[in-house]
């Protein structure tokens, strides 16, 4: 009986977790897995898109499928989120990343007309305007995540906030500045998979989802003052949240 995709995909799966694949290796192509397992061509293909899904491998055109060398982003929301880190001048990514190279790229920032969705979270009469940060993260020169946010024009107008760099601690310490410290986050995710835009410009393989974050920052008194969207490349990033009873 001849295998079906998910058993091919998975003995490769087990000859990179135990090294005889290694990082930048060409994985078997779609003749050599039709010869070995004696399937049809469409199952190999299936085969190695799942890894490319699971984020395990990367395909390169007109070169081959290829075992991925990026290593994975241990996003711990607890911890970048912590006003250890932000409040003492660091860089929320610090956590995410520690000393790999990181820029920030494709960055915009203007006012416009707060979204619907985005003013009924802030609170904000129709016809408000929201200072808006769109930016592309990119970390050892491969995109990984974009991010948009929104922040009340009359709050940050005037601000570091609405210059490209904001200087130490970000975002949150210039909010600390102006009397809106945000002491509590809440973030809604859900995985879905890419528009044609979000799949060019996060550069995603065929096949591959992203993970939309909505992230909302409140002041002690609970007045909402960012609204952050993030749309990040399922395929590189590890989600860890640390949760106490």
């Amino acid at each position: 009986m001849a295998e079906t995709a998910r058993e091919i995909a998975e003995e490769l799966r087990e000859r990179i977790r135990s090294g005889a694949l290694r990082p930048g290796a060409r994985l078997p192509g779609e003749p050599a897995l039709v010869k070995e397992h004696g399937v049809a061509k469409e199952t190999a293909r299936r085969a190695l898109m799942l890894l490319v899904s699971e984020g395990l491998a990367v395909r390169r055109k007109g070169s081959g499928t290829y075992v991925r060398e990026f290593q994975p982003i241990r996003r711990v929301a607890n911890k970048r989120l912590s006003a250890e880190g932000w409040g003492a001048g660091q860089s929320i990514w610090s956590a995410d990343v520690g000393d790999r190279p990181m820029q920030v790229t494709d960055l915009r920032v203007y006012e416009t007309a707060a979204p619907d969705d985005v003013a009924r979270v802030l609170g904000l009469d129709d016809g408000a305007e929201v200072v808006v940060r769109d930016r592309l993260f990119k970390v050892e020169g491969e995109p990984v995540q974009s991010a948009t946010s929104y922040l009340p024009s009359d709050l940050v107008r005037g601000s570091a906030i609405t210059q490209e760099d904001t200087g130490p601690g970000g975002t949150y310490a210039r909010l600390a500045e102006l009397g809106a410290k945000p002491v509590r986050f809440v973030e809604e995710l859900r995985s879905r998979m890419p528009s044609r835009e979000e799949t060019e410009r996060l550069r995603l393989s065929e096949g591959t989802p992203v993970v939309e974050i909505y992230r909302t920052a409140l002041t002690e008194e609970g007045r909402a003052v960012e609204v952050n969207r993030m749309l990040l490349d399922a395929s590189v990033y590890v989600m860890e949240y640390r949760i106490t009873g």
